[in-house]
């Protein structure tokens, strides 16, 4: 969320597109219960057997906050403000054929890039392997290596202030 912030200067307002593994992405599950105390849409892409878990979605529905489920990383690429990337977490499947069948199914490219706004971030919880190209790692709107160094800081804020040297 302070990325976000600090990325794009408001948190208010802004049309969030998380894409991968929605199912299982913890921090997809956390940003997502984050969000809902903010005006934002959402937008969620991943496979059918990867999306959202149904308890997490209700209390998306339940919160009012518009939002919309989709399976093509295409419908959402060209409004969205934020585009937070997980990785398909291969220690998660019980069935490998599975894995196999979705391990690949998004990748950010250069290219899909190209049809994204020019004020726009793109975010991943690291490690990424092979949902973002790394062409993309040049482009200026990939906020994913600054993303980890703001969670190192928020991290180390949180404990000074947990053992009261805030």
């Amino acid at each position: 969320l302070f990325t976000i912030q600090d990325e794009l200067g408001a948190v208010d307002g802004l049309k969030i597109a998380m894409v991968g593994d929605l199912r299982y992405g913890r921090t997809v599950h956390s940003l997502t219960k984050l969000l809902l105390h903010y005006d934002v849409t959402l937008r969620f892409v991943s496979p059918e057997i990867l999306r959202l878990p149904l308890t997490t979605m209700n209390a998306v529905i339940d919160s009012g906050t518009p939002a919309r489920e989709t399976h093509d990383v295409a419908d959402v690429i060209e409004n969205a403000d934020v585009l937070y990337v997980t990785r398909v977490q291969k220690e998660r499947f019980s069935d490998l054929a599975q894995y196999e069948e979705v391990k690949n199914h998004y990748e950010i490219t250069p290219e899909l890039m190209e049809r994204a706004k020019e004020k726009m971030v793109i975010m991943h919880p690291l490690p990424r392997v092979g949902e973002i190209h790394y062409a993309v790692d040049s482009d200026p709107r990939a906020a994913y290596f600054r993303q980890v160094q703001n969670g190192m800081y928020i991290r180390m804020a949180l404990l000074a202030a947990v053992l009261g040297m805030a």
